[in-house]
């Protein structure tokens, strides 16, 4: 079964750097077994997202896998369009592509790669990666979703791939990203949750995740579009955390991601966060909003 199929179903967003191999087959094991369609994986300085994908898919068998998100710059157009296509014959089409132009300070001030014109230079990759020869297998079209936040990288999700995976957002972004690329490209929203009724133990969480991403720029020109003010990002205001991040009990929690599918997304990937830790997953939480709960 095609992985678009299977997207109504929620799915997981968890970095897997901090596990052995096997503990992260382990954990992919686990999400499968709680019914999640979909295990979201990022490209950042840990693991190739790829080769990990292709050994934990083989560890599973009705698990789906997709980049959350695969760094354009990283990677040439034609080996993008290889690696996609081998990973989807070789799981039986259970890859979708997430692809993103990251930020600034990863790719100019980390890889020593040109950032300029980033949503022209998607707009040019995507025209490359669809030119690019590949000899193998035929297989059915594999979804290719974009790291979209503002307007105009939205609106480029919806006409020139199936659709968009925002993260760090709100259903009230969710929303308006729905508006902006039409009915029907794909919307696959990451939501980040903390399954505790104590709150300066799931705000101290939410804080510590915040503080990895505050300082990029594409994240806070996002957060500053959905109305936060600058003072309240910096002193990460309650106002901002308990918007970005969903916390407190069972029903508490549903209700913040069925937010997002109300507000007009095709799926949510939700990354649970611990009070015990950023590198401790939170398996409670992961079994209390399973979809097989």
């Amino acid at each position: 079964m095609a992985v678009r199929d299977d997207l109504s179903t929620p799915g997981v967003w968890y970095f897997t750097d901090a596990m052995s191999a096997g503990e992260a087959a382990d954990t992919a094991g686990f999400i499968e077994s709680l019914g999640y369609s979909t295990f979201w994986l990022p490209d950042t300085v840990g693991r190739d997202p790829f080769a990990h994908i292709a050994w934990l898919a083989s560890q599973t068998d009705t698990l789906n896998y997709a980049t959350g998100i695969a760094n354009i710059f990283h990677r040439h157009p034609g080996p993008m369009k290889q690696v996609t296509n081998t990973l989807a014959e070789q799981t039986g089409g259970r890859f979708m592509l997430g692809l993103g132009v990251s930020h600034g300070p990863m790719v100019a001030g980390l890889r020593g790669l040109d950032y300029s014109k980033p949503l022209t230079q998607m707009r040019e990759y995507l025209a490359a990666m669809e030119s690019q020869p590949f000899r193998g297998p035929e297989i059915p079209d594999v979804p290719i979703v974009l790291a979209a936040l503002g307007p105009k990288m939205l609106e480029l999700a919806g006409t020139a791939s199936d659709g968009a995976h925002p993260y760090w957002t709100t259903p009230e972004h969710t929303a308006s990203a729905r508006e902006i690329m039409g009915p029907d490209a794909l919307l696959c929203v990451e939501q980040k949750v903390c399954l505790s009724t104590d709150a300066d133990a799931a705000r101290t969480a939410a804080k510590t995740a915040v503080a990895i991403y505050a300082d990029l720029p594409n994240y806070r020109n996002n957060w500053l579009r959905l109305g936060f003010t600058e003072d309240e990002i910096q002193h990460r205001d309650d106002r901002f955390i308990d918007a970005v991040v969903v916390w407190g009990d069972e029903d508490r929690v549903r209700a913040g991601i069925q937010a997002h599918y109300d507000a007009g997304a095709d799926h949510v990937c939700i990354q649970p966060l611990s009070v015990d830790g950023p590198t401790t997953l939170d398996r409670r939480a992961l079994e209390a909003l399973a979809p097989n709960a």
